[in-house]
């Protein structure tokens, strides 16, 4: 059991848990090493001590750990602790595509585009090396504030020429964007990616799925036969192609699909050209099906036909075909029929033959471990081998805190009970963090379980070059005192004031200003004047002097160099008898 404060192999050190999966949870941690927040992917405790799974996670480590791309979450670390499988990756402050799609309902053509674009380029590194995600969905796909897409959770994927390939692993991921192939029970390819991310791409612009159904079974068999619905159909206005891109991506046969990322990649940069918007809509070169049950029924009675001569015999063959059909729906319905009576001997009869007591769970808080135990043995529980020690100053130590699940709910018989057990009060004693950086301490605290508050705080104008940006200079609690867990410490960092850079001296930009001016709301002024004293592009002249402070709103003049004109002959230049503008002496 991973608990806050806890360092995994001595080094990162666990802040809080940010998700659990099917084969691991995932915490945020601090790397006490390299002084940075990272995500940690811990194999879940009873899968740790199953070698094929063991292996599972160690194939998903190898494979994330070879791509390197900036829309691919990176993994940083691989290792095991006292039996506990991790992985440690990039933390990523974002929210997935799902809640963006929950927010908005549906998206725009270009932000879908730049989304998918995103998306294309990290999984071409990954298909460069013939690793497949299998696993493309909303949910895997995190989207910063900055709209910087990043795929995560490699957690299925692997190389295509591994030998430990399943029948198992071969149907993984969401049915929602599962394609036919794998549907159909057959292996994963890289075009398997690519049709799910046709489906994303249409969800996306509509705010829906393409194929709903009342359970998994029905969405996987309208992959396998129902078309692609147009997305025309919905919204009339995107680009034919566009729908396009999406038709490909989705085609039932993988051999009409892009053959990988990079190439659905290149496509969809251009989509949005004019000279695109009104292409034909995409035909496939091969069948969409391996076979067409009408057409298979016709050639059977052409070849009857032919080889007789008599009109009966292909009547005839209509007619077997219609009692085969009958008999087959006789045989459907006493499947049916059975399905029924088996489906209701499993809920309704045996729940009811094998029904255990109802009973509510005793309240043991304050007992001693041993006393508890026995209270729920006698009560009728079974109670766990691990118990969760946690503080608490309200428990002394070694007493019951809590039971999962709690007192006063009813469980049946014969259900297995936690205890958690109090480590008494666990008081962090506060020191001086005057002088350190705010983050490091900020990461180290949480750990502790204490909650850290940030205040950014007006510092004297005349003091400015005592302060440094993120290093803390007050604290709200004197060092020495003692908190608890859940207590509030307030670390104060300096608000300093933003200076005007020496634009000449550090040899800027246009561009590099422009910048600047952006991103601190001012108000900019550029005048081009013809000179060779400096390089073209060059800023040689700035309004506000290097060093005072930058007023939002306020407005900024300079300078920039440009070649002198060409049409300037050249015994003028110079020459101060020449008049520069009429040319006249």
């Amino acid at each position: 059991m991973i608990m806050k404060g806890q360092k995994i192999s001595d080094r990162y050190q666990i802040i809080k848990s940010i998700g659990e999966g099917g084969m691991a949870n995932v915490y945020l941690a601090y790397d006490t090493i390299l002084d940075r927040n990272v995500a940690v992917k811990v194999l879940r405790g009873d899968l740790a001590n199953d070698e094929k799974f063991v292996r599972r996670f160690q194939r998903e480590a190898l494979s994330a750990s070879s791509l390197s791309n900036p829309n691919i979450v990176e993994v940083y670390d691989v290792g095991e602790d006292n039996g506990e499988y991790y992985i440690v990756m990039e933390y990523v402050e974002g929210k997935h595509l799902k809640n963006l799609l929950k927010k908005r309902g549906k998206l725009t053509v270009p932000e879908v585009v730049d989304i998918v674009l995103q998306i294309t380029n990290g999984l071409s590194v990954a298909h460069d090396s013939y690793i497949i995600h299998r696993d493309i969905k909303p949910q895997n796909i995190l989207i910063l504030e900055n709209g910087l897409i990043k795929i995560t959770d490699f957690g299925i994927a692997m190389a295509i020429n591994s030998t430990q390939l399943t029948q198992t692993n071969s149907v993984m991921g969401s049915v929602h964007y599962l394609p036919p192939e794998q549907a159909s029970g057959k292996g994963a390819t890289l075009q398997s990616d690519i049709y799910s991310i046709g489906i994303l791409m249409y969800e996306l612009l509509c705010g829906k799925l393409p194929f709903k159904g009342d359970n998994a079974v029905e969405i996987a068999l309208k992959h396998l036969k129902e078309p692609m619905p147009s997305i025309r159909d919905e919204i009339p206005e995107i680009p034919q192609s566009v729908e396009n891109i999406i038709l490909k991506a989705t085609a039932k046969n993988p051999k009409n699909r892009y053959a990988d990322a990079r190439e659905m990649h290149e496509d969809l940069s251009t989509c949005l050209d004019e000279s695109r918007k009104n292409e034909m809509k995409i035909t496939f070169r091969y069948p969409e099906n391996d076979y067409d049950d009408t057409k298979l029924l016709k050639t059977v009675k052409k070849e009857a036909k032919k080889e007789v001569g008599d009109e009966a015999i292909a009547k005839k063959i209509d007619t077997e075909e219609v009692n085969k059909q009958n008999k087959m729906i006789i045989i459907l319905g006493s499947i049916f029929v059975g399905l029924v009576l088996i489906i209701t001997t499993i809920f309704v009869l045996v729940p009811y033959m094998t029904k255990a007591r109802q009973i509510e769970i005793p309240d043991v808080t304050g007992f001693k471990v041993t006393d508890a135990i026995k209270e729920l043995q006698d009560a009728g529980f079974v109670i766990a081998d691990d118990q969760i020690e946690q503080p608490s100053g309200d428990v002394e130590a070694g007493e019951i805190i809590k039971t999962n699940p709690a007192a006063g709910s009813v469980r049946k018989e014969g259900f297995e009970i936690t205890l958690y057990v109090s480590t008494g009060d666990s008081q962090i004693e506060i020191e001086d963090y005057t002088g350190k950086n705010y983050n490091e301490i900020k990461g180290k605290l949480e750990a502790l379980g204490l909650k850290v508050l940030i205040e950014r705080e007006d510092v004297p104008t005349e003091e400015l070059d005592k302060y440094e940006e993120g290093i803390i200079f007050k604290q709200d609690i004197e060092a020495g005192k003692k908190l608890s867990q859940g207590d509030y410490i307030t670390l104060y960092i300096p608000k300093l004031d933003n200076k005007y850079p020496d634009f000449l001296a550090d040899a800027y930009t246009i561009d590099d200003v422009h910048d600047f001016a952006e991103e601190m709301g001012l108000k900019l002024s550029v005048e081009e004047v013809e000179t060779s004293d400096y390089t073209p592009g060059m800023v040689f002249y700035q309004s506000r002097e290097a060093g005072m402070t930058v007023k939002e709103g306020a407005t900024l003049k300079v300078k920039v160099a440009i070649a002198p004109s060409s049409t300037t002959p050249d015994d003028q230049i110079g020459n101060p008898d020449v008049d520069q503008e009429s040319g006249l002496q």
